[in-house]
Formats: C-alpha cells, sequence, structure tokens
C-alpha cells in the first residue's frame, strides 16, 4: 500500500471517522487504532516483516522498562549498546547483505579467482531505517536520561509504528513526539484544515513530479 493509492485513502479515511468518533474519549482506544491501522498499512506490502517491525519496537521498549528498574549504570549501558547492536544489526542485514557479498566475490575475479557464492536475494523491508531510529531515538534518549522510560505499551507502539510516517519519514524524536501519546487528542478544525492541506499539496507533488 502506497500513499497515492486508493487503498490508503479508504484506510486514512476509516481512521479519521472511528479515531475522532468512537474512540475520541480515550487516549487508549485512540492508541490501539493507530497500531492497528499501521499494522494493516505495513503488512499490506508483506505480513512477513511486520514481525522485525514488533521486533524493533518491543525491544526498545523492554530496554528502556529495565534500564527503569536499575541504578546500576554499567548495566544501564549494557542495556543500551545490546540494543542498538540487536536493531542497527538487523538493518546492515537486509541493507547491505547481498552489497557485501556480490563486492566479496567482484574482489576476488580482480585475481582471477572464481568464487562460487550466492546471494539471499534478500528484500529489503520497506520503512526499517525510519522504525529502526525512530525506535532507538527513544532507548538512547532513556540511557541518557534525556525522557523517562514509558510503561504504556500501546502508546509506544503507536509513537513507533504510526503509519503515515513509517514509510517516508520524518524519524520522530522521542522526547518532542512520545508525549502526545499519552493524553486523549481533542479534535481541532483549523488543525485538521491545515492538516489536509498539506496533504494534497504533498500528494499532488508526487503525483506530479514523482
Amino acid at each position: 500500500m502506497v500513499f497515492q493509492s486508493v487503498e490508503y485513502l479508504i484506510l486514512l479515511f476509516v481512521v479519521f471517522v472511528f479515531y475522532w468518533t468512537v474512540c475520541r474519549r480515550s487516549k487508549n482506544a485512540q492508541n490501539l487504532l493507530i497500531v492497528l491501522a499501521s499494522s494493516v498499512f505495513y503488512g499490506w506490502w508483506s505480513w512477513r516483516f511486520l514481525g522485525l517491525l514488533f521486533l524493533t519496537a518491543f525491544s526498545t521498549f523492554l530496554t528502556g522498562y529495565f534500564m527503569d528498574r536499575t541504578a546500576n549504570k554499567q548495566w544501564r549501558k549494557v542495556l543500551s549498546v545490546a540494543t542498538i547492536v540487536l536493531n542497527i544489526g538487523i538493518l546492515f542485514f537486509f541493507k547491505y547483505f547481498n552489497f557485501f557479498v556480490q563486492a566479496f566475490i567482484d574482489t576476488f575475479s580482480l585475481f582471477g579467482i572464481h568464487v562460487n557464492v550466492h546471494s539471499l536475494n534478500i528484500l529489503l523491508p520497506i520503512g526499517i531505517s525510519f522504525y529502526t531510529f525512530t525506535a532507538l531515538s527513544y532507548s538512547i534518549d532513556v540511557y541518557r536520561e534525556k525522557i523517562k522510560p514509558t510503561h504504556d505499551v500501546l502508546a509506544y507502539l503507536a509513537y513507533v509504528m504510526f503509519f503515515p510516517s513509517i514509510l517516508s519519514g520524518p524519524i520522530s524524536r522521542a522526547q518532542k513526539q512520545l508525549p502526545q501519546y499519552f493524553l486523549p487528542r481533542a479534535f481541532n478544525n483549523g488543525k485538521i484544515v491545515i492538516g489536509c492541506k498539506s496533504m494534497l499539496l504533498g500528494g499532488g507533488d508526487e503525483v506530479v513530479f514523482g
């Protein structure tokens, strides 16, 4: 599913209606709707990679949770480094594994050595860079004590998985974005109009200029 598709417009309309009617009085309901809609949006392309998205989200969430339960600086550092290595490792594997395999083969071929190594033809999960760095910004900020860790898993998942930005960014910073998910959002006619205008202008530019 892409932003310029009919499916996306239908999803956006359904989410908009439910968000400001059925879910408008409860921040948990609003966050749950965002998580469900984001799962549908991301899984529309490939449900296989939805697990990677949840792995990144839950690993960074649990890192913050366990850092909150200890005052040991060394243990906090171990947790922070571990989640960075895990998620950056996943990112580099999917983005660069085939590149390095091909570079390895080409290097040996310069010396007349034929190496029979086959790449895995790994598909690159869409949006992996954006949601990886969005999630890591949270765990890093918790480690640096710039933000308090949250125990609200729904709010956190909504922050990481927010479907309008998961494919093309911008990368959200936890300090600014995450607190917005802790309270119910009230309907604001002025902001809705500005948002719709921005969407129309952005969508028009994408269609016209590609």
